[in-house]
């Protein structure tokens, strides 16, 4: 029998599987932009990419790079825009039927100068690193016993429908803040007022890179714990979500390792069950190997 610990280690081996043996890690090329290293791009899709030579130079020890004349944010953004454009045309890529027209910064770390932007839907064609905000929403009981509001999703998400997500969480488009991105997506998803958001507090991140079909996924969110007053109640907004629940956190943890909860965002609560000590190393033997599945350095 696979016990609650084991299955919560798989779900963490899931998502950081581009670290794993046998991944396709051994055969992507780098993407390098300004002489920096900003992704991975896996070997079907570089070949693609090599049929536009006045965008991207041929592949040349292990790295794929753009052509001499693209050295500004603008001209390398519109140059690899029109790319995408007209794969997304040519139907080939199916990542790209998700077209959400959202622009995500691409840099090699989240603390330097954006070195250009790219559709959200492609990046995973280049494995650059996507940010994120996820906000737990909590409220305290009676008896001092937290419990978590859990959201799910709408049947008409383009990724995961139906499945169990945090209160609120969203991507970070290319030039918004972190904060202006947590009450962005509290108020669209879940109709919480802004003087209630800003309350949220930033704990900390959850990082991991995960492939499949689609391409690599160097993922990193920035976690907010949020408590909520206990007579308030998230209302469906934008209808990204479907229904929210109040769970106790003992139900929270159990349906971590279902089906139901969507990866991500079961790291997410994960860490905070670790912060706030449901989970403690003298009872879970797992304890190490979570703490470092949530914060694979990218």
């Amino acid at each position: 029998m696979t016990t609650w610990s084991e299955k919560m280690l798989q779900v963490l081996r899931r998502m950081n599987n581009f670290y794993s043996p046998g991944s396709s890690r051994t055969t992507c090329l780098r993407f390098e932009v300004g002489g920096e290293q900003v992704g991975w791009v896996p070997s079907k899709v570089a070949s693609i990419l090599s049929t536009f030579p006045e965008v991207f130079n041929p592949p040349q020890g292990g790295a794929i790079t753009l052509c001499q004349n693209l050295d500004s944010y603008g001209r390398r953004s519109d140059a690899v825009d029109s790319v995408l454009q007209s794969l997304r045309r040519e139907g080939l890529l199916t990542v790209l039927k998700g077209w959400r027209n959202e622009k995500y910064e691409v840099m090699p770390r989240f603390c330097d100068t954006p070195l250009m932007c790219m559709e959200r839907s492609a990046t995973s064609l280049f494995g650059v690193k996507r940010y994120g905000v996820h906000i737990n929403g909590y409220c305290q009981g009676e008896n001092g016993e937290l419990r978590m509001w859990v959201g799910r999703r709408s049947m008409t998400k383009q990724t995961y429908p139906g499945k169990l997500d945090n209160l609120a969480a969203g991507g970070l488009a290319a030039g918004i803040g972190v904060k202006n991105t947590l009450i962005k997506e509290c108020e669209e998803e879940a109709c919480i007022p802004e003087d209630i958001a800003e309350t949220a507090r930033p704990v900390s991140t959850v990082s991991y890179t995960y492939e499949d079909e689609e391409g690599v996924f160097p993922e990193s969110q920035f976690v907010f714990d949020l408590e909520l007053p206990p007579e308030f109640k998230p209302k469906i907004g934008d209808g990204e979500v479907q229904e929210f629940y109040l769970y106790s956190m003992d139900k929270v943890k159990e349906l971590l390792i279902s089906d139901d909860f969507k990866p991500n965002c079961a790291m997410v609560v994960l860490d905070f069950l670790i912060r706030h000590s449901y989970i403690q190393p003298d009872t879970e033997p797992y304890y190490q190997e979570f703490v470092a599945g949530l914060h694979h350095t990218l």
